[in-house]
């Protein structure tokens, strides 16, 4: 189980996504449905995004949930999550997460350390940089890159 918002999908993302596809006979990557937060994308654009990036594997699914990540494990039969982490600001937040989730339901967690290339890397910084016009093209897949194009000049227009 690979959890997040993906709002977008980012080449960091991609990284950990297939190599825990590597690693496990299924991946199942769920993307968070946070009715508090408004995403530039919906879910399902978010979803789409997801199933055209990760499309060449053949042991990755995509789904999203809400409410808590240890009960969508539980409905999934999933028994570990896997985190990329960035920095070690990462590892203090993601560490207490881990030790919940154990804690409620018994679901491991496996901390991947990112790839290097992608070790600044976020989603909310991508969605910044792309805003105001700088190019985010090396971080993110093509399809998404114009859709985030597509959607800051709508933006951009209102």
């Amino acid at each position: 189980m690979c959890p997040g918002s993906f709002d977008p999908v980012t080449n960091g993302h991609l990284d950990v996504i297939g190599r825990a596809s590597r690693l496990f006979d299924e991946v199942v990557v769920g993307v968070l449905v946070n009715q508090s937060k408004a995403g530039l994308f919906t879910v399902d654009e978010r979803i789409a995004m997801l199933r055209e990036s990760t499309g060449g594997y053949g042991n990755v699914r995509i789904e999203s949930f809400q409410g808590l990540l240890v009960d969508f494990c539980r409905g999934i039969d999933a028994a570990v999550v896997v985190k990329g982490l960035r920095a070690v600001s990462d590892f203090d937040y993601e560490l207490k997460m881990a030790q919940m989730n154990i804690g409620l339901a018994g679901v491991e967690t496996l901390f991947m350390p990112t790839n290097p290339l992608y070790s600044y890397l976020s989603s909310s910084l991508v969605k910044e940089v792309a805003k105001w016009g700088g190019d985010v093209s090396p971080h993110v897949p093509d399809h998404v890159l114009a859709a985030l194009r597509d959607r800051l000049a709508v933006d951009r227009a209102v």
